[in-house]
């Protein structure tokens, strides 16, 4: 591995340290994101889902003209028979069969397109769910970081507090007054002894 590519990969190290520390410390930033992200993605979805409804609608009008046409043919065949036009007859029989296959396609095409759009309908609604499902998560992931660190700060000021630190600070008072007590005491001893009161 040259230089080059070795000094690449520790600055893409460096890089995924940082963003990662970064990702750490703002997890409600990540959580938005994720969210916006799938936001976009089932926008795209909601267009697709959109498209294979249009077909299905497409083959579905379609498939109703088709079936009309033929049943015009049908009608009209037993009346071409009847007058003795052989020819027409001819045309109109060629025209059922190829119209029946093509009301046969449709219909083959018609089942795809429902149950595409039935997938993508459900899709579209799970996803929807995954959302909302991220969205409470992001609340309770972030309750419980809010949490977890009010009882990490409590345990710690606790922690600063021991009871050794208590007891110095009250012998330390009970000190002080004792040497004031001491200071007044030693006023009226000495006024026993001074010039003035001999």
């Amino acid at each position: 591995m040259g230089f080059w590519a070795r000094l690449g990969n520790l600055w893409k190290g460096f890089l995924g340290v940082f963003v990662s520390n970064m990702e750490s410390n703002n997890p409600a930033a990540v959580y938005e994101a994720a969210i916006e992200e799938r936001i976009r993605d089932h926008r795209d979805l909601k267009k697709a889902v959109a498209g294979i409804i249009y077909l299905r609608k497409k083959s579905e009008t379609e498939l109703s003209d088709v079936t009309k046409e033929l049943q015009e043919v049908n009608s009209q065949l037993p009346i071409a028979v009847q007058q003795g036009e052989d020819e027409v007859a001819l045309v109109l029989i060629q025209k059922k069969d190829q119209l029946t296959a093509r009301v046969a396609e449709l219909q083959v095409e018609l089942e795809k397109c429902k149950a595409q759009a039935d997938d993508a309908k459900q899709s579209l609604i799970s996803f929807q769910g995954e959302i909302e499902k991220l969205k409470r998560e992001k609340d309770q992931m972030l309750a419980k970081m809010a949490s977890a660190e009010a009882r990490i700060q409590v345990q710690e000021t606790l922690d600063g507090l021991s009871t050794d630190a208590d007891i110095q600070a009250l012998e330390g008072v009970r000190t002080h007054i004792e040497k004031l007590q001491a200071e007044a005491d030693m006023g009226s001893e000495l006024g026993d002894v001074s010039l003035d009161a001999k």
